[in-house]
Protein backbone atom coordinates (compact mmCIF):
# COMPACT_ATOMS: atom_id res chain seq x y z
CA UNK A 1 0.00 0.00 0.00
CA UNK A 2 1.26 3.61 -0.89
CA UNK A 3 1.76 5.63 2.18
CA UNK A 4 -1.50 8.30 2.54
CA UNK A 5 -2.27 10.97 4.33
CA UNK A 6 -5.52 10.79 6.77
CA UNK A 7 -5.75 14.61 7.79
CA UNK A 8 -8.63 16.41 5.86
CA UNK A 9 -7.76 18.90 4.49
CA UNK A 10 -4.10 19.10 5.40
CA UNK A 11 -2.23 16.50 6.30
CA UNK A 12 -0.07 18.83 8.89
CA UNK A 13 -1.32 20.65 11.18
CA UNK A 14 0.78 23.05 13.67
CA UNK A 15 3.82 20.85 12.98
CA UNK A 16 2.09 17.37 13.10
CA UNK A 17 2.40 15.38 10.70
CA UNK A 18 -0.17 11.90 10.46
CA UNK A 19 0.54 9.57 7.33
CA UNK A 20 -1.50 6.09 7.55
CA UNK A 21 2.11 3.89 5.79
CA UNK A 22 0.12 0.41 5.38
CA UNK A 23 -3.25 -0.92 5.94
CA UNK A 24 -2.33 -1.53 9.70
CA UNK A 25 -0.53 1.41 10.27
CA UNK A 26 -0.73 4.86 11.66
CA UNK A 27 2.28 7.45 11.65
CA UNK A 28 2.83 10.96 13.69
CA UNK A 29 5.20 13.28 14.20
CA UNK A 30 5.93 16.24 15.60
CA UNK A 31 9.29 18.13 16.47
CA UNK A 32 8.63 19.85 20.22
CA UNK A 33 10.89 22.79 21.27
CA UNK A 34 12.60 21.17 24.30
CA UNK A 35 14.98 18.20 25.66
CA UNK A 36 14.40 14.60 24.84
CA UNK A 37 14.50 14.31 29.07
CA UNK A 38 12.06 16.68 29.41
CA UNK A 39 9.77 15.39 26.43
CA UNK A 40 10.09 12.01 27.91
CA UNK A 41 9.07 13.02 31.02
CA UNK A 42 6.04 14.35 30.12
CA UNK A 43 5.15 10.79 28.40
CA UNK A 44 5.62 8.84 31.91
CA UNK A 45 5.07 11.14 34.66
CA UNK A 46 1.31 11.29 35.71
CA UNK A 47 1.17 14.86 36.69
CA UNK A 48 2.50 16.09 33.15
CA UNK A 49 -0.01 13.73 31.17
CA UNK A 50 -2.67 14.83 33.00
CA UNK A 51 -1.63 18.85 31.59
CA UNK A 52 -1.99 17.57 28.08
CA UNK A 53 -3.70 14.43 27.30
CA UNK A 54 -7.10 15.30 26.39
CA UNK A 55 -7.52 17.82 23.79
CA UNK A 56 -9.51 20.61 25.90
CA UNK A 57 -11.87 21.18 23.00
CA UNK A 58 -13.41 17.83 23.82
CA UNK A 59 -15.05 18.49 26.93
CA UNK A 60 -13.47 15.44 28.02
CA UNK A 61 -11.65 14.93 32.07
CA UNK A 62 -8.71 13.16 32.51
CA UNK A 63 -9.76 11.99 36.61
CA UNK A 64 -7.36 9.45 37.16
CA UNK A 65 -3.76 8.69 35.95
CA UNK A 66 -1.38 5.74 37.10
CA UNK A 67 1.68 4.96 35.06
CA UNK A 68 4.32 2.46 35.92
CA UNK A 69 6.33 3.29 33.17
CA UNK A 70 8.92 0.38 32.94
CA UNK A 71 8.93 -3.10 30.75
CA UNK A 72 6.47 -4.76 32.30
CA UNK A 73 4.68 -2.20 33.76
CA UNK A 74 0.95 -0.75 32.73
CA UNK A 75 -0.96 2.54 32.88
CA UNK A 76 -4.77 3.17 33.81
CA UNK A 77 -6.28 6.72 32.75
CA UNK A 78 -9.51 7.59 33.86
CA UNK A 79 -11.90 9.84 31.61
CA UNK A 80 -15.35 11.60 32.87
CA UNK A 81 -16.90 11.87 29.69
CA UNK A 82 -20.19 14.17 29.27
CA UNK A 83 -23.51 12.24 28.92
CA UNK A 84 -21.59 9.04 29.93
CA UNK A 85 -23.35 7.53 33.30
CA UNK A 86 -19.96 5.73 34.17
CA UNK A 87 -15.78 6.65 33.81
CA UNK A 88 -14.14 5.11 30.65
CA UNK A 89 -10.85 3.78 31.02
CA UNK A 90 -7.88 3.16 29.47
CA UNK A 91 -5.46 0.69 29.91
CA UNK A 92 -2.25 -1.20 28.55
CA UNK A 93 1.29 -2.46 29.77
CA UNK A 94 4.52 -1.08 28.77
CA UNK A 95 6.10 -3.39 26.70
CA UNK A 96 9.43 -1.60 26.33
CA UNK A 97 10.59 1.38 28.26
CA UNK A 98 14.05 2.98 27.25
CA UNK A 99 14.17 6.41 28.62
CA UNK A 100 14.72 8.55 27.20
CA UNK A 101 14.66 7.50 23.92
CA UNK A 102 11.73 5.16 23.32
CA UNK A 103 8.28 3.68 24.64
CA UNK A 104 6.49 1.10 23.23
CA UNK A 105 2.55 0.05 25.06
CA UNK A 106 -0.30 -2.48 24.23
CA UNK A 107 -3.77 -0.09 24.65
CA UNK A 108 -6.25 -3.08 25.88
CA UNK A 109 -9.21 -1.21 26.11
CA UNK A 110 -10.71 -3.45 23.35
CA UNK A 111 -9.80 -6.46 20.91
CA UNK A 112 -9.03 -3.63 18.58
CA UNK A 113 -6.66 -1.79 20.58
CA UNK A 114 -3.52 -0.92 18.77
CA UNK A 115 0.28 -1.16 19.92
CA UNK A 116 2.18 2.33 19.85
CA UNK A 117 5.55 3.08 19.23
CA UNK A 118 7.29 6.13 20.61
CA UNK A 119 10.60 7.38 19.99
CA UNK A 120 12.47 10.37 20.96
CA UNK A 121 15.57 11.79 19.49
CA UNK A 122 16.66 14.86 20.41
CA UNK A 123 18.71 17.87 18.08
CA UNK A 124 20.13 21.50 18.88
CA UNK A 125 17.60 21.10 21.47
CA UNK A 126 14.72 20.58 20.22
CA UNK A 127 13.15 16.70 20.08
CA UNK A 128 11.63 15.04 17.20
CA UNK A 129 8.96 12.26 17.85
CA UNK A 130 7.67 9.83 15.79
CA UNK A 131 4.77 7.92 17.24
CA UNK A 132 3.75 4.45 15.50
CA UNK A 133 0.32 3.09 16.34
CA UNK A 134 0.24 -0.30 14.78
CA UNK A 135 -3.02 -1.86 14.85
CA UNK A 136 -4.64 -5.61 14.58
CA UNK A 137 -6.18 -5.00 11.60
CA UNK A 138 -6.91 -2.87 8.50
CA UNK A 139 -11.02 -2.80 9.97
CA UNK A 140 -8.97 -1.55 13.02
CA UNK A 141 -7.31 1.08 11.67
CA UNK A 142 -10.28 2.23 9.36
CA UNK A 143 -12.65 1.86 12.17
CA UNK A 144 -9.89 4.21 14.76
CA UNK A 145 -9.56 6.68 11.76
CA UNK A 146 -13.56 7.16 11.27
CA UNK A 147 -14.14 7.84 14.88
CA UNK A 148 -12.14 10.31 14.96
CA UNK A 149 -10.32 9.23 17.67
CA UNK A 150 -7.01 9.65 15.78
CA UNK A 151 -7.55 13.45 15.11
CA UNK A 152 -6.53 14.57 18.17
CA UNK A 153 -2.78 14.87 18.26
CA UNK A 154 -2.37 18.27 16.88
CA UNK A 155 -4.14 19.93 19.70
CA UNK A 156 -2.08 17.70 22.56
CA UNK A 157 0.82 18.22 20.82
CA UNK A 158 -0.01 22.06 21.63
CA UNK A 159 -0.81 21.33 24.88
CA UNK A 160 2.13 19.34 25.22
CA UNK A 161 3.93 22.28 24.36
CA UNK A 162 2.54 24.82 26.55
CA UNK A 163 3.20 22.08 29.31
CA UNK A 164 7.08 22.15 28.27
CA UNK A 165 7.52 26.01 27.92
CA UNK A 166 6.40 25.96 31.14
CA UNK A 167 9.67 24.34 32.03
CA UNK A 168 8.18 21.13 34.02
Amino acid sequence: MDATRTNDPADIKDGTTTERTSDRELVVTRTFNGPVHLVFRAWTTPELLMRWWVPESLGIKLVGCEVDARTGGGYRFIFDVPGQPEPMAFFGKYLEVTPPTRLVWTNEESDDGSVTTLTFEEKDGETRLVLHDLYPSKDALDAALASGSTGAWPEQFEQLDAVLASGQ
